[in-house]
C-alpha cells in the first residue's frame, strides 16, 4: 500500500507556523527555528503542539487531511544554501496495517503552499526485506504536477533512494540546494543519500515548510537555514534552435541533434543522429522546463534488441545550455546535455 500524499497535484492539507526573528534566535543571515512552541501558529487541516519526543523538545504535527499537512515557518526563505532539521515519525496505525511513516521538509514554498519541492522519509520502508520497498526510503517530489507516483512511474528510481533511518527515531537531516540541484543527508553523513540534478519547479526560492501525514505523529525540531550565494541560473530560456546532444547513457554514449520550434508550450522538432534520422520531436515547455519525445531506432551491435523504440527527454533550459534526463524506453537511461550548433 502506497499513502496518497497528494492527489493529481491538488494539496489540501496546509498549516501555517508562525515563528517571529526575535523567538526563533536569527542570526545575520542564518535563520533558527527552535520549534519548542506553537505561539503564533494558524492551524487549518492538522494541528500543532509542544511535545517532547525521545527526549527533545519539538512541535508534533498531525493531520486527518487524506494528502497531509505542511506546516510554512513563517519568515524563512532560502534560494541557495542548506536546510538543517531534526525529524522523527510515529506511525498510529493498528498493528497489521502497513504504514511505512511519511514526513519531511519543503523548500522553496510559496507561503501559501500552493507549491513546492521536498525530501520526504518513509523509515519503516528502509526496514523492509523487499528491496523494492527498500529502495522507497527517501524521495523528492515538487507540487503540483510531480508527485511520488508520477515520478517513479516515468523515472523510476531517479527521484528516490534507500537511506538506512529508522521509525520511532531522532533523524538529523541536511538539504543542500544549489541553482537546480539539490541533495539530501542524513544523520551526519558526508554522502548524500539522494541527489536530484534537475528539480522540477520553476521557484528559484521561498519558505521553508514541515510535512506531515495522517495515521502518524511528525516531530520536528532545530530547523537550521543557512544561505549561500545563488546559482547564476533563470527561468524563461527558449528550447527553439539547432542543438548538438550527446546521451551518456547506461547502455553506453550517443550523440544526436534536436532542431526545435516553439509555440507558446508546443514544442516541435526533429532528432537526427545515433539513435535515428529526422525523428519527429514533440512536447512542453514551461519556463525553459521541457518534456520531449521522439520515435527512436535503437541499433544493432547494443544490447537490447533492435528496432523501434520510444525516446523521452525532460530537462531545464538555461541560456546557451541545456541539460536534463533521457531515456529510451528498455533500453536505456541516463542524462543529455546540449549546446547551441554552430554553422
Amino acid at each position: 500500500m502506497h499513502a496518497r500524499e497528494w492527489i493529481h497535484g491538488v494539496y489540501l492539507g496546509v498549516v501555517m507556523l508562525v515563528v517571529s526573528a526575535t523567538a526563533a534566535g536569527q542570526t545575520g543571515s542564518v535563520q533558527t527555528f527552535v520549534l519548542d512552541n506553537v505561539t503564533g501558529i494558524d492551524a487549518r487541516n492538522a494541528k500543532l503542539e509542544p511535545a517532547k519526543f525521545q527526549g527533545k523538545k519539538s512541535v508534533r504535527l498531525t493531520t486527518d487531511a487524506r494528502d497531509g499537512g505542511l506546516a510554512i515557518l513563517h519568515g524563512s526563505d532560502l534560494q541557495d544554501g542548506t536546510i538543517e532539521a531534526d525529524l522523527a515519525v510515529k506511525t498510529t496505525t493498528p498493528p497489521g496495517v502497513r504504514m511505512p511513516g511519511f514526513t519531511g521538509i519543503a523548500f522553496r514554498a510559496r507561503p501559501d503552499g500552493s507549491e513546492f519541492q521536498m525530501f520526504y522519509l518513509r523509515p519503516k520502508n528502509a526496514l523492509s526485506d523487499d528491496q523494492g520497498m527498500r529502495n522507497h526510503s527517501v524521495q523528492y517530489v515538487s507540487e503540483p504536477g510531480f508527485g511520488w507516483y508520477r515520478l517513479r512511474r516515468e523515472w523510476p528510481f531517479v527521484y528516490e533512494s534507500y537511506a538506512d533511518i529508522q521509525p520511532d527515531t531522532w533523524t538529523h537531516l541536511k538539504i543542500e540546494v544549489a541553482g537546480r540541484t539539490a541533495r539530501i543527508f542524513l544523520n551526519g553523513s558526508t554522502k548524500p543519500s539522494l541527489v536530484v540534478d534537475g528539480l522540477k519547479s520553476s521557484m528559484l526560492h521561498g519558505a521553508v515548510g514541515l510535512w506531515g501525514y495522517a495515521r502518524e505523529e511528525s516531530y520536528f525540531a532545530n530547523v537550521r537555514i543557512t544561505p549561500a550565494a545563488a546559482q547564476p541560473v533563470k527561468n524563461g530560456a527558449d528550447a527553439a534552435g539547432e542543438w548538438i546532444v550527446r546521451y551518456a547513457s547506461d547502455a553506453g554514449p550517443f550523440e544526436g541533434s534536436m532542431k526545435l520550434t516553439r509555440d507558446g508550450s508546443k514544442v516541435t522538432g526533429t532528432w537526427s543522429g545515433a539513435l535515428g534520422e529526422n525523428k519527429a520531436i514533440s512536447g512542453t515547455w514551461r519556463d525553459g522546463y521541457v518534456e520531449l519525445a521522439f520515435p527512436a531506432d535503437w541499433p544493432e551491435g547494443r544490447d537490447g534488441a533492435p528496432g523501434p523504440a520510444a525516446a523521452f527527454l525532460e530537462g531545464w533550459f538555461d541560456d546557451s545550455s541545456a541539460k536534463g534526463r533521457m531515456r529510451v524506453e528498455r533500453r536505456a537511461d541516463g542524462r543529455w546535455a546540449a549546446e547551441p550548433k554552430v554553422h
